[in-house]
């Protein structure tokens, strides 16, 4: 397998990723990497909507074959499902498949919205989003079907700058806490865009109390 790109995302450490894709705004950017780094590749994409990203989780650990079964945290971390019935990063193959939006093409760069990318994960393919064919309403969700995307109110006990202050925002009330701590009280701290963001979650509100540079 041909690694064809680079993503650069402003998750700069697994923690604070969202779980799946398309449920923020945030934006990354897919650089095609040398010999594919050419704009006759990206050619006729610009007229599509959203992109197929297969991609590699470059930073998980090899899984242990010895067990098929995951806790998905959307379960609490205590009921088991077989890894082919989950999107665990903890696969046979490191192998994950996200579906974003395409915001911009920028020469041999694809600037994407709503991706689930730790920054610098490698790319194996990019393909086209086909609402005709791959779009089915119809569809049943499984172990999912009746889970709801619960997002927290977020408020600031310290200085941020705007443009960065929605961003933190629309990452940090999809609540990114590990489902064993949603019970509790502790700080939390994760790399986002280049700076250091600290928080607290208490009454299902997130306070952040600091942001470093």
């Amino acid at each position: 397998m041909k690694k064809i790109a680079r993503i650069h995302s402003p998750y700069k450490e697994k923690f604070s990723i969202p779980r799946q894709p398309g449920l923020t705004s945030i934006e990354s950017t897919i650089e095609l990497l040398p010999p594919f780094n050419r704009t006759e590749a990206l050619m006729g994409l610009e007229a599509f909507s959203h992109l197929w990203v297969i991609f590699e989780f470059h930073e998980v650990k090899p899984t242990d074959e010895s067990s098929l079964t995951v806790r998905p945290p959307r379960l609490g971390g205590n009921t088991k499902q077989g890894v082919f019935a989950t999107r665990s990063p903890f696969r046979p193959n490191n192998v994950g498949l996200s579906l974003v939006k395409i915001e911009r093409i920028e020469g041999t760069k694809i600037v994407v919205s709503g991706g689930d990318f730790l920054d610098q994960t490698p790319v194996y393919d990019l393909k086209p989003y086909l609402k005709e064919i791959e779009s089915k309403p119809e569809a049943v969700s499984g172990w999912t079907d009746e889970m709801e995307v619960k997002r927290l109110s977020v408020v600031f006990k310290c200085e941020c700058d705007f443009e960065l202050k929605d961003k933190i925002v629309d990452i940090l009330s999809l609540d990114p806490r590990p489902r064993f701590h949603e019970d509790g009280y502790k700080t939390y701290g994760s790399r986002l865009f280049n700076v250091d963001v600290h928080w607290e979650v208490l009454d299902n509100t997130v306070f952040v109390t600091k942001i470093l540079t």
